[in-house]
């Protein structure tokens, strides 16, 4: 595994590991509340004015505070569950260093796919018997199966691959061999440090980040400008970042004039 690849297994173990604590921290919490009120026959109501009103309330308030804790915990759980198994499900990350190298991957099955769908609409309309179109397809590495259903027609009288199917592959391909050509001009990119007036502004190539960085928590006016335009506050990073591309390039030059206009005004 390349270092992303270890990032991403380490963020997906520490998931990992807050669901199993919440889970553990859910049943402890539910055993309290059980415990809470295990003195207690099931249905006893109050006994108002009896020596024991107070042990029964008290008991009652227990559990049902331990019980809202095993619900909270439960939820948690579920939470970091949800964001262990969707780790690494998003497809190929900017920031991944070999993503140039995956997306041509990728780039190359779907042009493979759209050749592939081509031929067997090219097969499906010959002036053949079924059963030799679909021995044809077969030869094209199609399942004798898939080819048995591109000869049924679908629920509007169509055949073969629809057209719908083939532009939808072509407008991947397209959008797949843009990000590459992105991240080619990306990989050209220097890094880049800029000190302003109140701000430092860098671009890191190895982090794949646009960074504005303050002396201190910066006010609400900049809190939004910066949150308007796309930044996010890494306190990993100790400031305010967003992907080092095209479009981060250009937001980060709408807040660095902002903010040099605002500096030229409060001298």
């Amino acid at each position: 595994m390349n270092d992303y690849e270890r990032k991403q297994a380490a963020k997906q173990e520490r998931f990992a590991a807050l669901a199993a604590k919440n889970k553990r921290a859910s049943e402890a919490h539910y055993n309290a509340s059980r415990r809470a009120v295990e003195g207690i026959p099931l249905g006893q109501p109050i006994l108002v004015g009896h020596h024991s009103e107070a042990r029964h309330r008290c008991a009652l308030d227990r559990s049902d505070s331990a019980m809202r804790k095993t619900i909270e915990a439960s939820d948690k759980a579920a939470y970091y569950a949800q964001r262990a198994v969707a780790v690494g499900s998003g497809g190929v990350s900017s920031d991944d260093p070999d993503a140039v190298q995956k997306l041509a991957s990728q780039l190359d099955g779907l042009r493979q796919q759209q050749t592939l769908m081509k031929a067997a609409n090219a097969v499906i309309r010959k002036a053949l018997s079924e059963q030799d179109k679909i021995k044809a397809l077969v030869l094209l590495g199609l399942p004798a199966s898939v080819a048995e259903q591109l000869l049924r027609k679908d629920f509007a009288g169509r055949i073969g691959f629809a057209s719908y199917q083939l532009s939808n592959n072509n407008a991947n391909i397209r959008r797949i061999e843009a990000r590459i050509e992105e991240l080619q001009k990306a990989q050209q990119r220097v890094d880049q440090t800029v000190e302003a007036a109140g701000y430092t502004y860098r671009e890191d190539v190895a982090e794949n980040r646009v960074m504005f960085e303050f002396a201190g928590k910066p006010g609400e006016t900049i809190r939004s400008l910066l949150k308007s335009n796309g930044f996010k506050w890494s306190p990993s990073r100790g400031a305010w970042v967003r992907h080092l591309n095209n479009a981060g390039v250009y937001a980060a030059g709408q807040v660095r004039a902002r903010l040099d206009a605002m500096a030229i005004v409060s001298t």
